[in-house]
């Protein structure tokens, strides 16, 4: 009896681990699977552990970036892991032996190793079905990971290249600052129409294969999450500042950025709000907006807005991503950033991205400032604004 009920528990755990197989590498949508979600919150957990009080960033980045891999590796012992106990529950009874025999038997089949011959027309099918389910298994696992590392350098060569737009780490008003500063605001909707295809991108690919989200970017100064924070906050800015004259290519960009924000702090268990007012509270305050703008109006940047006139606009647009913006920088321990939300403790504070001299041909070696602000232009009014935080400063 109770080798068969062995026999009956064998085949729950081979369905429990073909659904966990199937969802994370055969069904390309974001598909839950309890075994998945056990592994990478226990690995999550260990390298928080591990990592709680490294305050050195670059030491700190290259502990973190092996937990993708770990997450990896994890599931691959555990499947295989699974796979055996199964088939070895399976052989249990139809092999007259005593367990521990069944198991070699069961691994010598699902590694394809061959040192024990089964006998009977039973044993000898499930031993067929174990070598098979491991070969099958490894298929996989190696058909899977092009995917993801093409996955990962489509989205770091657009990370890359914001690193010259906006810094190191990147930050939304230091975009448009740069831009300014040397007279190529027009570039500025190439990047949001490029960024745009990049979250849908994101959206895609990070909520249908998890583990991408846990691969940490190269550079131990940024992040892909920062980089898409940055340029949503500089489209809101250039939306809020510049109603005039802001490119058409910033509005799809907040809503396709947004939406992608949201659907990645789902995937990994967040709550978010859905529908948020422009009246509801943000975590950035007044005081970080207006010292960002004296940093933009200080590189030539002209405003068609006060700032009083456009901070309600700014945090109409603002209260869409914040939320789930920091909730994914705190969950993933990024990198400190200006305008990313807090980090667990032990962390040095957030850095404004340091410019790189301003040097021309004939000046001296030693010149060159690392900040070069020209004269503060004079602010040209706009037209008033359409009342605080209306639902009208949003798309859709």
């Amino acid at each position: 009896m109770v080798r068969w009920l062995g026999f009956a528990a064998g085949i729950v755990l081979l369905l429990f681990t073909a659904s966990s197989v199937i969802k994370t590498l055969l069904i390309p949508r974001a598909a839950r699977s309890t075994l998945n979600s056990a592994l990478g919150g226990l690995n999550r957990w260990i390298f928080d552990k591990i990592t709680t009080r490294v305050e050195d960033l670059r030491q700190r980045e290259r502990i973190l970036a092996a937990t993708g891999p770990a997450w990896l590796i994890a599931l691959l012992v555990s499947w295989l892991a699974c796979l055996l106990l199964g088939y070895a529950l399976l052989l249990w009874p139809l092999n007259h032996h005593t367990f521990p025999l069944s198991v070699e038997e069961a691994g010598s089949s699902l590694f394809t190793l061959g040192f024990v011959r089964p006998y009977g027309a039973g044993p000898v099918g499930v031993v067929f079905l174990a070598g098979a389910s491991g070969l099958a298994l490894v298929a996989l696992l190696i058909a899977y990971l092009p995917v993801l590392y093409a996955a990962f350098n489509r989205r770091e060569t657009s990370v890359t290249t914001l690193e010259a737009l906006a810094g190191s780490p990147p930050w939304g008003p230091e975009l448009l600052a740069r831009q300014a500063l040397i007279g190529d605001v027009a570039y500025l909707p190439k990047v949001y129409e490029r960024w745009t295809e990049w979250a849908a991108d994101i959206a895609e690919s990070h909520t249908n294969y998890r583990t991408l989200v846990y691969f940490r970017s190269p550079d131990p100064q940024t992040s892909w999450l920062l980089g898409l924070l940055a340029v949503l906050d500089a489209a809101a800015l250039h939306l809020s500042l510049n109603p005039d004259t802001a490119p058409p290519e910033a509005r799809p960009l907040m809503r396709v950025g947004y939406i992608t924000m949201r659907k990645l702090a789902r995937s990994l268990g967040m709550a978010v709000t859905e529908d948020p007012h422009p009246d509801d509270p943000l975590v950035l305050t007044r005081a970080e907006f207006d010292t960002a703008l004296e940093r933009m109006h200080r590189a030539g940047w002209v405003f068609e807005r006060e700032p009083d006139e456009a901070w309600p606009h700014f945090h109409g647009w603002r209260v869409n991503y914040e939320g789930a913006a920091y909730a994914l920088a705190r969950f993933l321990d990024l990198p400190p950033a200006v305008w990313s939300g807090t980090r667990p403790r032990h962390r040095p504070p957030p850095q404004l991205p340091a410019r790189p001299p301003h040097r021309e041909p004939g000046q001296a070696r030693d010149a060159g400032a690392p900040d070069r602000e020209p004269q503060p232009p004079q602010r040209t009014g706009g037209p008033p604004p359409g009342g605080p935080a209306q639902r009208q400063a949003r798309p859709g």
